[in-house]
């Protein structure tokens, strides 16, 4: 193999890590549009998509399901009390549901599901189903109370999430490491190129759901309440949009996609309970080179944060981890050069 082969390849590879990273910057930038929040638990929402399939993929039942059955009864019983304690019992048959009968639902068919060795994409579907909705259901339980809290209390609520979420990713499945098979095994032929088919599904992927949630929020009425959401909450207020509900839906869309990141990804690397701390971390650089605000930018960074991590596993593989977060010095540099520095109290 040339150099100018060795580099295609590379470059294919960072590419590749560069679409997830795409991804989860992209959800990282939404949520802290939406609700100010850095969600550093991000990565765990790939690590349960991840796991959820692989348990799947061996017939046995994910212990995600279980998370989701107590997040949903607390959730639900919270909502109860609410409901109660302001005086509108109406509202306790949406509350039930909302928070039991659709969990119930969905947890009854994992059950069913698990020891059936269903089709790979049936299995994806089913482990993205279950991981989506825990993202609206730790906004509920944790960040919604705090809906008034400085960025800086956000940002030290979101770091003791992701240890939380850490230990109970190894509490439901483990220090074991799980692969999934890909889902397409063979090569796309480029004259000589020789391109990995889970490469070709992730770049597809990304830049699929990039487009879509482009057109969700420019042309739907949903993305415009969120961005309205995002760039004035008490304006939206004032016009009958719920920031409360924008929030579980930027949490939503965030778990979906981590999910499908954890899904994707799975292939390629092996997954384990604590693995979506750097994954996330990684997503979180590529959303500071948007400046936690612009989409383009963020995928950019993401795919320039793939190919130095590409090139670095290559060449100096021991310090790969290093040179790809010192990416964020310069970076930093520049945006506040650009802006200026600002304090919030």
């Amino acid at each position: 193999m040339n150099s100018f082969e060795l580099g295609a390849l590379l470059v294919q590879d960072g590419i590749t890590t560069g679409a997830i990273y795409a991804l989860l910057g992209v959800a990282l930038v939404l949520v802290f549009s939406v609700t100010r929040i850095i969600f550093f638990g991000q990565g765990e929402f790939v690590t349960f998509g991840a796991l959820t399939l692989a348990w799947l993929q061996a017939g046995q039942l994910p212990g995600t399901v279980w998370l989701l059955l107590a997040m949903a009864l607390i959730a639900g019983a919270l909502e109860a009390a609410a409901a109660l304690r302001e005086g509108q019992p109406r509202r306790l048959a949406r509350i039930a549901l909302y928070y039991l009968v659709a969990p119930g639902a969905l947890s009854a068919l994992m059950v069913w599901a698990a020891p059936r060795g269903l089709p790979l994409v049936l299995q994806c579907l089913l482990s993205m189903a279950i991981v989506t909705p825990l993202g609206p259901l730790l906004y509920r339980l944790i960040y919604r109370p705090m809906a008034n809290a400085s960025v800086l209390v956000l940002l030290i609520t979101s770091v003791g999430v992701h240890f939380v979420l850490a230990g109970i990713g190894l509490w439901l499945f483990g220090v074991e490491g799980y692969r999934t098979p890909a889902l397409w095994d063979g090569d796309l032929l480029l004259g000589n190129w020789a391109i990995n088919g889970q490469g070709v599904i992730v770049l597809a992927a990304a830049i699929a759901l990039i487009v879509l949630l482009a057109l969700v929020f420019g042309y739907t009425l949903s993305g415009k309440a969120l961005r309205a959401a995002a760039s004035n909450a008490t304006g939206a207020k004032l016009l009958g949009i719920s920031v409360a509900f924008s929030g579980q839906m930027s949490f939503a869309i965030a778990a979906f996609i981590g999910a499908l990141c954890g899904i994707l990804i799975a292939p390629i690397v092996t997954i384990y309970y604590d693995s979506g701390l750097l994954i996330g971390l990684k997503g979180f650089v590529a959303a500071i080179f948007g400046g936690m605000a612009s989409y383009g930018f963020t995928l950019l960074g993401a795919v320039t944060i793939g190919i130095v991590e590409a090139f670095s596993s290559f060449l100096a593989s021991a310090y790969k981890e290093s040179i790809v977060f010192l990416l964020v010095i310069p970076v930093l540099w520049w945006l506040s050069r650009r802006g200026g520095a600002t304090e919030e109290h």
